[in-house]
């Protein structure tokens, strides 16, 4: 539970970081901004971790997460364009 607790405020900062490096509107404002974030921080947290690739702690864990976040902000502004 504390790990899930961990890669959620990594989440939050990991959000804001991929904002910044993806510049431009945003469908769903800042907010939506940051849950991707955290969802993109806790599946690159998870896979990470499940694949062996680092452990808890290490500064891997925080470029997998940035790299989640961003790819899961790409893919929302994708669906949330076309849609509109």
């Amino acid at each position: 539970m504390a790990a899930i607790m961990g890669w959620i405020m990594v989440g939050l900062v990991v959000g804001l970081l991929a904002k910044l490096l993806i510049p431009g509107r945003d469908p769903g404002g800042l907010v939506a901004t940051v849950l991707i974030g955290v969802a993109g921080a806790l599946l690159a947290g998870y896979l990470g971790q499940a694949l062996h690739l680092y452990q808890p702690g290490q500064a891997t864990g925080w470029v997998a997460a940035v790299m989640g976040a961003v790819l899961l902000l790409g893919v929302y502004r994708l669906v949330m364009t076309r849609r509109s």
